[in-house]
């Protein structure tokens, strides 16, 4: 039996520092993300590799739960 997926989990994602002198790869984490610019606000599906690019620029975004 598949269990269906009644409810999923959202992330907003903002970011709060800029890429500019950061490392290549972590720009391009953020451009992943969907992420140029401070302030910008994405909304996000809760999954592993989502949460390896937050991880990775996690002192340039802020995390919040999703609605």
């Amino acid at each position: 039996m598949v269990k269906s997926k009644s409810k999923t989990c959202n992330l907003c994602v903002v970011q709060t520092g800029s890429g500019a002198r950061c490392e290549k790869s972590q720009v391009q984490s953020l451009r992943a993300l969907g992420l140029g610019r401070i302030g910008k606000k994405v909304l996000l599906q809760d999954n592993g590799c989502v949460r390896g690019l937050i991880k990775k620029v996690s002192h340039l975004i802020r995390v919040e739960e999703g609605k």
